[in-house]
């Protein structure tokens, strides 16, 4: 797991924490729905991201017998079912709670309180969204895409969470005081109770779009278009190479990846190569002797180039991994 997710999870936990306390308490004196939607939203992001500092941590195991490849994509698993507790959670007793108090409307009280809670929330929320945001465009960056596409296609699915979570929490806390605002206008309740069904939707369609996204990783998805394309331009320069095809690529972990390959291998440089270290006058004495001689260097030969091949193999899944360390399992089949 990249240290920066692992910031922008603690950072969010802390400030979440702080947040939820708040709101909360402002909620028992002021009774407004908006507010207990936003106390319920923060304390769901504190759960969910707890959850995903456990995913951190799972993701961390090193490979056993069970499981040769290693827990990477234990990640995946605590963050969908982080975004499981995002839809029932957040967005299912948020929507509950405002439904409940658009049929059945209460006043809403002290609401100088409330908003300057709701202010000291939206610093706080607007600061860990910016923590979460500086994260994720420096993993894009890394990754040579764009921000929007890391958002879609990167494979930590941690800081986008976080990001998210962060994002929507503002969202929700600008909702929250225009409909506290609206109320203390109006003089009209159900503008607080519209507050809190919108900040669950809002929540709604953050949890929908991270399932999907981790969903789409725990199946086992590729790897973007550059990554995928770095890798092969490394094989096709080789002087060995002559044809890369058949590739298969799969996201491993947040981190790492697997990349598998079909080789045209040009047989004739393998043989000039191991042929540079050999001593051609010698074996030529050798195989001049008779038929038997022959025959025997020829299938000693044989085991050779075959060495040869495995070596220079070796030698490319090498040079990959030490020029992308993301592609952490490389596997090479000559065609």
């Amino acid at each position: 797991m990249a240290s920066g997710s692992t910031k922008a999870v603690y950072t969010a936990i802390a400030a979440n924490s702080v947040i939820t306390v708040t709101k909360l308490v402002a909620f028992t004196y002021t009774g407004s729905g908006a507010l207990l939607s936003e106390g319920i939203h923060s304390f769901a992001d504190v759960m969910n991201q707890v959850l995903l500092a456990l995913g951190i941590h799972k993701s961390k195991q090193a490979p056993d017998a069970e499981h040769p490849y290693g827990y990477g994509r234990d990640a995946f698993v605590w963050a969908m079912i982080s975004a499981v507790g995002i839809f029932f959670l957040g967005c299912g007793v948020t929507m509950y709670h405002g439904i409940s108090s658009l049929l059945h409307p209460h006043v809403v009280s002290e609401i100088g309180i409330a908003i300057g809670v709701l202010v000291f929330s939206f610093v706080l929320e607007s600061y860990t969204l910016w923590v979460a945001y500086v994260e994720v465009k420096k993993s894009a960056k890394k990754l040579g895409i764009s921000f929007r596409q890391y958002m879609k296609e990167g494979p930590d699915p941690m800081g986008v969470a976080v990001l998210l979570e962060d994002l929507a929490a503002v969202i929700g806390v600008v909702i929250a005081m225009i409909s506290i605002g609206l109320v203390k206008v109006t003089g009209n309740p159900m503008f607080d109770a519209v507050g809190s069904i919108v900040i669950g939707i809002l929540l709604g369609f953050v949890a929908v779009f991270l399932v999907v996204k981790n969903r789409s990783s725990l199946l086992g998805r590729t790897i973007t278009a550059s990554e995928r394309k770095r890798v092969v331009d490394i094989l096709a320069a080789d002087p060995i190479v002559e044809g890369v095809h058949d590739v298969k690529t799969t996201v491993m972990s947040t981190d790492t990846f697997r990349f598998k390959a079909e080789v045209n291998f040009d047989g004739a440089e393998v043989a000039r190569r191991w042929l540079a270290d050999q001593d051609l006058d010698a074996i030529h004495t050798t195989v001049s002797r008779s038929p038997d001689e022959l025959h025997r260097y020829l299938v000693t030969y044989g085991e050779h180039m075959v060495d040869a091949l495995g070596d220079e193999i070796d030698r490319l899944e090498e040079k990959i991994r030490a020029v992308v360390p993301q592609a952490k399992h490389v596997d090479l089949e000559a065609d």
